[in-house]
């Protein structure tokens, strides 16, 4: 495989725009290396038993990217998904990062009986297979267990970002459990931190969302306001009363924002 150029481009528009063999060197960067040891991927054609299991997609011309990277090449989910691209101001924006654990149980919180996809429930929703996933210990939005991994690729993607001469980079949280996730590793909040702090208080004792954890639903169970989990799922439910979008973070590279939303947080 190729090496880098030494000298990159500031954009993901400039990094699409190079030969193939430059494009995926650069790319190809942010895979940490235990992604590698752990599946057995070999690191210089991506492949497993000569199967390609590493797949990018970034067009030339395009403004964004998507790498997905698999345990085995018939897998059906990949263990890491990427997508970034550039805002409008130029800045490089993470539109979704994914680690899944393969090897354990699938939940279809993402799919009805049907096929039908839900977008992660935000258009429609698979409660059964939510509510399963609910009760064995996962978050909204998840089909698999996380792989535990985001901590040690973060230091993959702040060189990633340096290399790229930005010293920020930004991310929307998709649900609750998510923003909380993100404080922990640094961010802080271009959009959004009074709202959370907004709901942290109203889920205190005589809030206005804790009073509205009434049992009606499963989600809303009356101690979901104790933990980040069940407070994702409540306002996944829609406690609030509107989706859990507009939320802007950021990460310095290098740096922790020091944000705390919920202080001592329990998963």
């Amino acid at each position: 495989m190729r090496q880098p150029p030494s000298i990159w481009p500031s954009s993901l528009r400039g990094i699409n725009a190079l030969d193939p063999p430059q494009k995926e060197a650069i790319y190809f960067t942010l895979i940490p290396d235990w992604v590698y040891t752990r599946f057995g991927i070999d690191p210089l054609t991506h492949t497993i038993n000569g199967k390609k299991v590493v797949h990018l997609r970034a067009p030339e011309n395009s403004r964004a990217m998507e790498l997905s990277i698999f345990h085995h090449p018939e897998a059906e989910d990949p263990v890491l998904y990427l997508n970034m691209a550039d805002s409008l101001l130029g800045q490089l924006m993470v539109l979704l990062v994914v680690m899944n654990d393969t090897e354990s149980r699938r939940y279809d919180v993402d799919r009805l009986p049907d096929g039908t996809p839900t977008n992660l429930g935000t258009s429609c929703r698979n409660i059964e297979a939510e509510l399963e996933a609910m009760r064995d210990g996962l978050a909204p939005g998840q089909i698999r267990r996380g792989l535990r991994g985001f901590r040690q690729s973060v230091p993959y993607f702040e060189r990633f970002v340096e290399s790229m001469h930005h010293d920020m980079f930004l991310i929307e949280p998709l649900s609750y459990h998510n923003a909380i996730v993100f404080e922990r590793y640094g961010f802080g909040y271009t959009v959004g931190r009074k709202e959370m702090e907004r709901i942290h208080r109203e889920f205190q004792p005589g809030g206005e969302l804790y009073t509205q954890l009434d049992g009606s639903t499963p989600f809303r169970h009356p101690d979901a306001w104790r933990t980040v989990r069940g407070r994702s799922w409540a306002i996944h439910d829609g406690i609030l009363g509107h989706p859990f979008t507009g939320f802007h973070m950021y990460k310095r590279i290098y740096h922790h924002a020091n944000v705390n939303t919920f202080p001592d947080a329990v998963w």
